[in-house]
This record gives structure tokens, sequence and C-alpha cells, in this order.
């Protein structure tokens, strides 16, 4: 048990990293998934371009969801987002930054699923089959066939084994004119993906350094103060159990006690340790309005407020910094850089 807590507390500590190798293990997984996912072109005019860009693009799409569910900042993102206002306000930079941050961490594995899929071909040859331009790669002028029997035959050629149309346009030379096309869409599609990566992370803290670092910073605090939270809540509650235990075991062996006429036993040490932990929260109306205070109106940024406080954080204060304005120094530090 000691040592599935340490790796938990390891990950923690570690979360942006380990967030990276989750989104480099499902961009592996992905290329498998493809590899190992069997593909069979329904090869019938109505159906052949929904199945293959269903398979293009609804994959991705889900991976896209599952890179959001596996990053634990979502709750918190989205526990900001809808707090209330109470003391302490709420800057939309930094919640476009952390929605940003894990966005780009949730794309990995679609793009890579997209250039797998566009490279290999098979869902742009199964999509857009019937799209052949018959006219310049084979014999338009084939008799007796129709418009519509035209389309049936050419929505069998990525089913070798039954397409039956070699006299109208070859299977080979069809299926070489789209798999170049879907090859070319892929490596485009690649070096898209690059450009705007680098565009991301390295031109734009460039343009907005001041404000980049403010976001960076009050997204981290965020995520460290929930953290520390989550700690002291389990720390107290740990204390609270632990006391209320004692008292209900002491209080269980009473009648014993005396009938056996023996003394009855000090205190452990652990107990005044536990119930100084309490932090004078002893009774369970008074901690679940301790949480709902919190959730409704949070501290505000400041470790020693002056007595008549004129600002409530990071919305639109604008007085002059004190020597116990900690969060106001970090501000203007970072303003010092740039």
């Amino acid at each position: 048990m000691d040592k599935f807590r340490m790796i938990f507390q390891f990950f923690q500590s570690n979360q942006e990293s380990f967030m990276n190798g989750i989104c480099g293990i499902m961009a592996l997984a992905s290329t498998q998934m493809y590899s190992a996912f069997d593909f069979n072109c329904p090869c019938l005019p109505h159906y052949n371009l929904a199945y293959g860009l269903g398979i293009l693009l609804l994959p991705p799409f889900i991976l896209f969801l599952l890179g959001f569910v596996l990053n634990n900042n979502i709750s918190m993102l989205a526990e900001e987002w809808r707090r209330p206002q109470g003391q302490r306000g709420k800057d939309p930079a930094v919640l476009r930054y952390m929605f940003c941050s894990m966005a780009q961490r949730a794309m990995i594995a679609p793009a890579v699923w997209v250039s797998v899929t566009l490279l290999d071909g098979k869902c742009i040859t199964c999509a857009f089959c019937t799209s052949v331009p018959v006219e310049t790669l084979g014999n338009a002028s084939h008799p007796h066939l129709s418009q519509g029997e035209i389309q049936r035959v050419l929505a069998r050629i990525p089913c070798k084994e039954i397409y039956d149309g070699q006299q109208l346009i070859a299977n080979e030379v069809a299926v070489r004119y789209l798999r170049c096309i879907s090859q070319a869409l892929g490596w485009c599609f690649v070096l898209l993906m690059t450009t705007l990566a680098f565009l991301v992370r390295s031109l734009r803290p460039c343009f907005s350094q001041a404000a980049f670092l403010k976001s960076r910073y009050w997204s981290h605090y965020i995520d460290i103060e929930r953290k520390l939270f989550d700690e002291t809540c389990a720390e107290h509650a740990k204390s609270f159990a632990k006391v209320c235990i004692q008292q209900f075991f002491e209080g269980m062996s009473t009648d014993l006690v005396a009938a056996r006429c023996h003394l009855p036993r000090k205190a452990p040490a652990d107990a005044g340790e536990a119930a100084e932990k309490l932090l004078g929260i002893t009774d369970q109306g008074t901690m679940n309005m301790a949480l709902k205070s919190w959730h409704r109106c949070k501290p505000p940024l400041h470790l020693h407020p002056p007595a008549l406080p004129t600002g409530n954080g990071w919305a639109g204060d604008r007085q002059p910094p004190t020597h116990a304005s900690a969060p106001r120094k970090e501000t203007a530090a970072y303003y010092s850089w740039v």
C-alpha cells in the first residue's frame, strides 16, 4: 500500500510530465488501433462516403474527448468557471490558458490518427471512389452502362475481389489515383499540425510575454491551491474520524471500567494532536458550512488585506501594492522581466 501511495504522490507532483506521457501513449495506441482495425468498405454508392469519413473523423473525436477525460485538470477548470464570483474575481485569460493547455495535449492522439489514416489511403479510397474521373483515367464511352450503373461499378473499386469494371476503368489505376491524393492530404495535414504546434509553443509567448507569464502563474496557483485544500480536508477528516472513534470507545468502556473498579486509562498522546488538527471545526454542520463557504466565497488573494479592501484579487485591482500583498509582488515581478 505504501508503494502505491508513493507512486500516486509521484504522479501528482509530476502531473505535467505524466499527462505528456499519457498523451504519447494514446498517440501510440491510436496507431495500433488503426493497424488492428479491420477496414471493410461496404462498396455501395450510398454508404461508402459515410463509412469512409466516419472512420476518418469519428475516432479522432472520441480520442479528443478521452484526452480531456484523462486530464485531472478538467474538473478544476469546470469548477473555476462555474463557481460564484465571491470575494475573488475570475480572470478569463487564466481559464483560456488552462483550456488551451489541455486542448493541446488532447489533440495529439487525434492528429496522429488522422495522419496515419490519410497516409494509408483506405478511407479516402472508400469515401471518394465514386468520384474518380472516368473521362480522364478510364473508358467513359463504355456501352450499355447508365449513370447509376457506373456509380455502382465505381463503388466496388475498394473491393478488388468483387470489382467487375475493368473495361470501364482499371482497378489499380483508380486505387493509385485515390491513394496518391490521400497521401498528399496526409502530408499536408502533418505539415499544418507541425506548423501550428510550432507557432503555439514558440511564438505565442513572444507576443504577450507578461500576460502569458501571469496566466501560467495563476493557473499553477489554482492547481496547487486545490491540491493543498484536498490534502487539508483529508487530514481534517482523518483527525475528525480518529477523535470520534476514540470518544465512542471511551463512552462504551465507561460502564465496564466502573463495574470492574479499574482506573480509566489516560488518553493517548496522538488524540491531542488529532484534536489540534481540527482547527476549531468539530461538528458536521460547521464543516458543511465551511465547505459551502469555500465554494461560494473563496478568500481574496491578499495575505494581509487592509481593513477596507478595495480589490478582489485578479479582477480590476488598481491599488498600489503593499509590502504584504504577495500575489501583487509576483505580478509586478513578471512585468519587470519584460
